[in-house]
Order: structure tokens, then sequence, then C-alpha cells
């Protein structure tokens, strides 16, 4: 939605305040932080037949996000954002206690986005007691994140259960970077009978190709640059396999890449149906593939994925 990043230089010399005041005169999005104040809200949107489409996110927003924005904007009457940072989704605490915040410039994206209210609960809010709700998701689970961040679905599961129940959005809105969460939440809504529809929208990128991210905020600016290559092999493997036909082949390329980078450290690679996350051994006999990538670049965990059909 915007050529260039914004900035803030402000920002930096931490003038709060200026920031207040500017986010003041600028933001006529309506701001609730309780479940009672949404609720009220979205009951008096039902009532005047409005279709109301929802972004849940953990805020940090970037351009990827925006997008998400921009299509419920663009297909709805009311469009709202959550903002929470999830804990029961954390699986290493230090990823929880890292994770990028900055509310008030979400604050001044949001109202330049369109958007028309602003779900920002406390974790209190959302969790009055300790969930102990479990949700299991089978073999959609199994593979690539579920396999390697330990009961991370089970804690997305409950924090977006809870969200649609609050919001009843008509459409809900995912981006494509997080395939698997994107494939685990529409069999969620489908299953449990939520009145919403699960849309995914496509991967925004840096400049570079890196799929874009809250956690890019923690990579430097040369290392950014070298992250590139996560897409880059990405697309040289989606190339390979249409080729050659062979995903043992393509796994050993990807992993023979990744082997060669100092700072850049393969935790997965996958290559399996996109919709029902299924190994197979011939690509022919599949619809709709996934090459899914998980890397560590220094202490920062990056995802990425492209989608290949080739029938």
């Amino acid at each position: 939605m915007y050529e260039k990043p914004l900035s803030f230089p402000f920002m930096k010399s931490n003038n709060v305040l200026l920031l207040s005041q500017l986010c003041g005169n600028l933001c006529m999005l309506k701001v609730l932080n309780s479940i009672k104040s949404i609720r009220r809200e979205v009951i008096s949107y039902h009532r005047k037949n409005l279709k109301i489409g929802f972004v849940p996110t953990m805020g940090a927003l970037h351009k990827g996000h925006l997008k998400l924005v921009e299509e419920s904007v663009n297909e709805t009457d009311i469009t709202i954002v959550s903002i929470f940072v999830n804990p029961t989704q954390f699986n290493d605490s230090n990823d929880l206690k890292n994770y990028p915040r900055d509310i008030l410039k979400d604050k001044i994206l949001l109202k330049e986005s369109g958007c028309h209210i602003l779900f920002n609960p406390s974790p209190e809010e959302i969790y009055p007691n300790k969930p102990e709700t479990q949700i299991s998701f089978g073999k959609l689970e199994k593979e690539m994140e579920g396999k390697y961040r330990e009961g991370h679905f089970n804690g997305v599961a409950l924090v977006v259960s809870k969200l649609l129940n609050i919001v009843q959005p008509d459409i809900a809105y995912f981006g494509q970077k997080d395939w698997q969460q994107y494939i685990i939440i529409k069999r969620l809504s489908e299953d449990l009978n939520f009145n919403s529809k699960i849309k995914f929208v496509p991967t925004v990128r840096e400049t570079n190709g890196l799929a874009m991210s809250s956690r890019n905020q923690r990579l430097t600016s040369d290392l950014k640059e070298k992250s590139a290559v996560i897409y880059d092999s990405l697309k040289k493997a989606k190339k390979l396999l249409r080729e050659s036909n062979d995903v043992k082949l393509v796994k050993e390329f990807i992993e023979t890449i990744f082997a060669d980078e100092n700072q850049l450290s393969l935790e997965y690679f996958e290559v399996i149906e996109a919709y029902n996350l299924d190994r197979f051994e011939d690509p022919r006999e599949v619809e709709t593939i996934v090459l899914a990538i998980a890397v560590y670049a220094d202490e920062v965990r990056l995802i990425d994925n492209v989608l290949l059909e080739l029938n």
C-alpha cells in the first residue's frame, strides 16, 4: 500500500508525547480494549447488516499487515484489527519477551490504512484464568512449525477461537507467509462451524524478496540483505521441482545452499501437499504443493513458503 516504508525520526528520541499528539490529530479509529466493548460494537454492525472484515495481528505492523487491512477495507463495510501478543503460542520465553511492540506507531498506520476499529486487549482480558483447553489438529500440526514449536498451534487455536467468537467477522484475513497457520485456522473454523470465511492474502516482500515479518525489525541491515537467500532458494527449488519431479533432489539442493551460509541456519525445508499437508513421492500426482522453509538468521527465526501448481 505504501511505496516506501514510513519513518518516524522523532521515535528515536523517545518523544512519546509528540507521537501521541500526532496520533491524536490523525487517528479517528476507535480503540477498544475490552471484550464487552467490542461485542457491543459488533452487535450494532450486525443489526445494520454491515459486513465485517477482521485482521488478527500481534502488532509491530508492516506492509504485509497493511495489505491484509487493505483487502478487508476493499471487501467489507467495517474493518476490525486486533493487536494482541498471544503468550500461549510462544514456546520460547525469550522470543515472547523480544517480540517487537510499537502500539503508537501501529495506531497511526491503522488510521491511514482505513481501519475502523482497533481491538487491543490485555493478556488478562483474553485470559482471565489460565487456559486448560487443548486443541489438537492431528497430522496438520505434526509437520513444519508444529514439529519444531511444541504447543504452538494449540496456543494459536485458542486465541483465534476466542477472537473469532468475540468479533464474529464475515471474513478473517491471514497472510500466506504463515501457510500452515492458515490451513489450521481454516480447518478450525470449518470443524467448529464458525460463521467466518478464512482467506489468505499473498506474502508481501521486502525489496530484496525477504518475506515481511515483524521479526525483520530485529535484523541488522547486513543480515537482512543476507536473508534474501531464503526466498531466492525457494524460487530455485520451485523451478527445480517443476523440471525434475524429484523431491529428494530438491531437498538436497536446499541443504547444500544453507550449508555454505555462516549466519543462516536451516531448521527445516519441506515439500508437501498444500491443503492437507500430506507427504508424497511423485509431485505429478499432487495438484498444489507448498515449499516451506524455516531459517535462523543468527537468533531471529524466519519462515517463508511458495506455492506450486503442477496440474
